[in-house]
């Protein structure tokens, strides 16, 4: 079990740091209806990453079994496109990262999120998780390894709920930092949201460069 959580923390880390939906639960957080919606918000956030996860994992199983000291070539070749796209994806963000003193653009839904409901904030993370192309890949990676790994079933939770509370970290802390102190926390929020409002897209293609090479790597040695 260790190999393949090895294997699925960089990619659980690929999923927490997501800017944008940081972004979105700080401003649920800043909004009049804050508790509500963060915590629904959270709980999207937490069920998409599992449906994702758990969908992939259960798709490896019906990927042929490969003799266990042989070469891993199917799996091998599925771990260097999902690292190509991620190479693709990482060079789209750099691309469109702000120049000079130019305003990052944000998505414009941001802009409603005051007046998001805490269902529509439930659908708002279920979708940011479960339907994101970079955390799609990053949860068909971690279920490859996890169908390959030979693990038992109670192997396969404690592997999924570990992959889970990585991914959903970053989302968790402002979360219950402001459940637990809401005064105190309404200008650190702020602050950090200006600061991933400007850094998000050159940190997210660091990270997507990083990860889609180790992926690429992990593939060319399953040959």
């Amino acid at each position: 079990m260790g190999g393949v959580l090895g294997d699925i923390l960089p990619l659980a880390l690929g999923v927490a740091i997501s800017p944008i939906p940081i972004i979105a639960a700080i401003l649920m957080l800043l909004s009049p209806n804050a508790t509500a919606t963060g915590v629904a918000f959270l709980g999207g956030w937490i069920a998409g990453i599992v449906v994702a996860i758990v969908a992939f994992t259960l798709l490896s199983t019906v990927l042929p079994e490969d003799d266990p000291d042989a070469s891993h070539p199917i799996q091998g070749t599925i771990r260097i496109v999902l690292g190509v796209l991620l190479i693709v994806l990482a060079a789209a963000q750099w691309r469109d990262r702000p120049r000079g003193h130019a305003a990052p653009e944000l998505p414009k839904w941001m802009s409603a999120i005051d007046t998001l409901t805490p269902v529509k904030g439930i659908g708002l993370g279920l979708l940011l998780s479960a339907l994101n192309p970079k955390n799609l890949i990053m949860a068909a990676g971690a279920g490859i390894a996890i169908g390959a790994g030979g693990l038992s079933a109670s192997q396969t939770v404690v592997v999924i709920v570990v992959y889970t509370a990585i991914a959903a970290a970053t989302v968790a802390v402002p979360v219950i930092a402001y459940l637990a102190a809401a005064d105190r926390m309404a200008q650190p929020l702020e602050n950090l949201r200006e600061r991933l409002v400007r850094d998000n897209k050159v940190v997210m293609a660091v990270l997507l460069l990083v990860i889609g090479v180790v992926m690429i790597g992990k593939g060319i040695g399953s040959f």
